[in-house]
């Protein structure tokens, strides 16, 4: 019955959404973006430990105004990608951690901004 539905649709209009199965020209374009920086937190730790020669657990959590499990699970993700690297150490009895982009990060992050401007550029291109 779906084959005899797709046999019926009528040719869609230019800028129509395509029948499903179908992938447009311009969509294969697309670079494919890095999946371990796309997701929202891990962009952000990435992003504001590029502009800073680090931050500590705290900062890094203020910022992205998340809580101390969703942090801590993305920071272990990016550590173990080796884009950043983190430091425990105590400060008298008081346990502190300090995160810092690594050369492997900065070249992830930059590959990826590359990525998104190629979307914005070929997205502008339709307008």
């Amino acid at each position: 019955m779906a084959r005899a539905l797709a046999q019926r649709r009528k040719p869609t209009k230019a800028g129509a959404i395509p029948a499903r199965g179908h992938i447009p020209t311009r969509a294969l374009q697309l670079p494919e973006l890095d999946r371990l920086i796309h997701e929202r937190i891990r962009l952000g730790i990435v992003s504001a430990l590029a502009s800073n020669a680090s931050l500590s657990f705290n900062d890094l959590k203020r910022i992205l105004k998340t809580t101390d499990g969703n942090l801590s699970v993305h920071a272990r993700k990016l550590e173990e990608a080796e884009y950043i690297s983190c430091l425990k150490y105590f400060e008298g009895r008081v346990p502190r951690t300090e995160y810092r982009v690594t050369a492997t990060g900065r070249r992830a992050l930059a590959h990826y901004l590359n990525q998104m401007e190629e979307w914005i550029r070929l997205t502008r291109e339709e307008e």
